[in-house]
């Protein structure tokens, strides 16, 4: 049976749809400074997840598609127990998640820190893991 994650199908390569979820917003424990580690503040993630997306398409086969609602609860489940000094940190671990346990073959993933150096400022990394397989 073809892994309906491949990257290749028959020998061809398989186009790379794009999941997207966006602004969700997370309650953790991040950062470097004293008053930091002592409260919990939102980071908002945006994901870019890559899969083919036409199985399930065709199907119409939850099995077959990244479920968005587990990726969600996983990731908030995670995000909200964590205590890192760093954002890039965070979103590392993100990603890995995202790789490993899903099956994402590429990800993009914006890790979003408001007000993290004054009020209306937001900071923050983009990183990007994996290949898309173009």
């Amino acid at each position: 049976m073809q892994d309906p994650n491949s990257t290749r199908r028959f020998g061809a390569p398989i186009p790379m749809d794009t999941v997207f979820i966006r602004n969700l917003t997370i309650e953790t424990t991040i950062g470097i400074h004293d008053w930091e580690k002592r409260q919990h503040r939102p980071v908002i993630l945006d994901l870019e997840l890559g899969w083919d997306c036409a199985h399930a398409a065709a199907t119409e086969q939850i099995a077959l598609a990244l479920d968005y609602d587990t990726v969600t609860r996983r990731l908030t489940q995670f995000v909200d127990a964590s205590r890192f000094e760093l954002v890039e940190t965070l979103a590392e671990h993100c990603a890995a998640i995202l790789r490993e346990e899903f099956g994402c073959p590429w990800v993009r993933l914006t890790l979003n820190k408001p007000g993290a150096v004054g009020a209306g400022v937001d900071v923050g990394v983009i990183i990007e893991r994996g290949s898309r397989g173009d």
